[in-house]
């Protein structure tokens, strides 16, 4: 084949998106690289390694010699942002450093970014947020990480593109950042103990705008980036292509589980649903659904962050269609979607 993806961070739900992605497309051969690994027979082989291990890195990308890009999009949370930038910056160089030798043919490192570039974790930015925005005040891991980037790219003769999705919604457990599976999961909840949908959020969050990314059209966007020359060494916002608010989209996530509406309630989820664990027990029984841990279905710390902003959370996305990119989704349909997969998979109630 002509390109083979090392899928940095596969089985989280952008990475493992993008790793399925790649997989149904003709000349690349996919590997996937996480800590747990995964199957090694199907259509992406998987890899074990950890990130803080640069010989266990070195090992495994030595097994799959000649990877041409790399996709990274590997993640480590910390309580601050100050501490986000230490381990993340080092996993990055850990897998830049075994591409060296293990991957003398490297064309392409893309990286996985986002809004926090801009600063839109720390309070009220400017919106439309472009890329070509100043930045801000350190410690921000993402910028670091694309520092090192670019200055690796000069060195090597490869190039590089960052791309920078708003809160990404796609299918995947486990996972400290889904706010599809925190919205599902909150809502079935709710229908099981009987109380209606209340937004729990910031007062003053249920209005601003707001947009998302799908984990699928972010996937096609990030091999496009990586594979289009006119895409070399840039940074691309990506997002579905429409905005909401959710005074409008919470009623629509309350009819996809026939809950009515209350007026929001704003409350800690972290809180109020640490000691759900044993309603979910009682729900995985009593509907025949997929023995899943509360523990991987429980985002709660991201749901209470997300739904925090009391500002307008969205990016400008015309540089991507200026340079040829002009899918988009329906966030409605995106939502309802991500609920029916949840139902079929059994990890939700019909």
């Amino acid at each position: 084949m002509d390109k083979k993806a090392l899928v940095v961070g596969a089985r989280g739900v952008i990475g493992g998106t993008l790793a399925e992605h790649l997989a149904t497309q003709p000349d690349w051969d996919v590997v996937g690289l996480s800590r747990r690994g995964g199957p090694v027979d199907g259509p992406v082989r998987h890899v074990a390694a950890d990130l803080f291990d640069p010989e266990s890195v070195r090992a495994a990308l030595h097994a799959e010699p000649g990877v041409t890009h790399v996709f990274y999009a590997a993640y480590q949370d910390r309580p601050t942002w100050s501490e986000l930038v230490e381990p993340n910056v080092t996993m990055l160089r850990t897998v830049l450093d075994a591409a060296e030798t293990a991957a003398p043919g490297l064309r392409h490192v893309s990286l996985m970014q986002g809004y926090k570039v801009y600063g839109a974790h720390l309070g009220p930015f400017a919106t439309p947020a472009r890329e070509s925005d100043p930045p801000h005040m350190p410690p921000e891991f993402n910028v670091d990480q694309q520092q090192l980037v670019e200055v690796r790219a000069a060195a090597g003769g490869w190039t590089w593109s960052a791309i920078r999705p708003s809160v990404v919604a796609g299918f995947g457990l486990g996972n400290p950042m889904n706010l599809g599976v925190v919205l599902a999961i909150y809502a079935s909840i709710s229908k099981e103990l009987g109380v209606p949908l209340r937004f729990p959020g910031r007062p003053g969050a249920y209005d601003p705008l707001l947009e998302l990314t799908d984990a699928g059209l972010l996937a096609e966007a990030t091999v496009w980036a990586a594979t289009d020359p006119r895409c070399a060494n840039e940074a691309f916002n990506i997002a579905n292509g429409d905005l909401f608010r959710w005074n409008r989209m919470w009623p629509v996530v309350a009819d996809a589980f026939g809950l009515e509406v209350a007026p929001p309630l704003p409350m800690s989820l972290a809180s109020v649903m640490a000691d759900k664990e044993p309603v979910w027990n009682a729900m995985v029984a009593k509907h025949g659904l997929a023995p899943t841990p509360y523990s991987d279905v429980s985002s709660w710390a991201f749901g209470d962050f997300v739904l925090s902003w009391d500002y307008d959370m969205f990016a400008d996305t015309s540089k991507s269609r200026r340079y040829g990119f002009h899918r988009y989704v329906d966030t409605k349909e995106m939502l309802l979607g991500l609920f029916d997969d949840l139902r079929k998979r059994r990890i939700i109630p019909r």
